[in-house]
């Protein structure tokens, strides 16, 4: 039996435990995003052309259709 290619293979620590993201560190994060896309969605209700111009390329990269 060739051994070659089983010890050049990666081994993973058994014992190193996953990270877990816990709700409580989470929350803001989450507050934050849904709080950016509603702001996003009042400036782009807003008539003022300079305001849609001047974020007009942003709403489109993160795929808020504004036309």
């Amino acid at each position: 039996m060739d051994t070659s290619l089983a010890a050049a293979a990666p081994t993973r620590d058994v014992t190193t435990p996953v990270p877990v993201v816990s709700l409580s560190e989470l929350w803001p994060w989450a507050l934050f995003a849904v709080m950016l896309v509603v702001l996003l969605y009042f400036v782009a209700a807003v008539p003022d052309n300079t305001i849609h111009e001047f974020l007009h390329d942003g709403r489109h990269l993160l795929g808020f259709p504004c036309h």
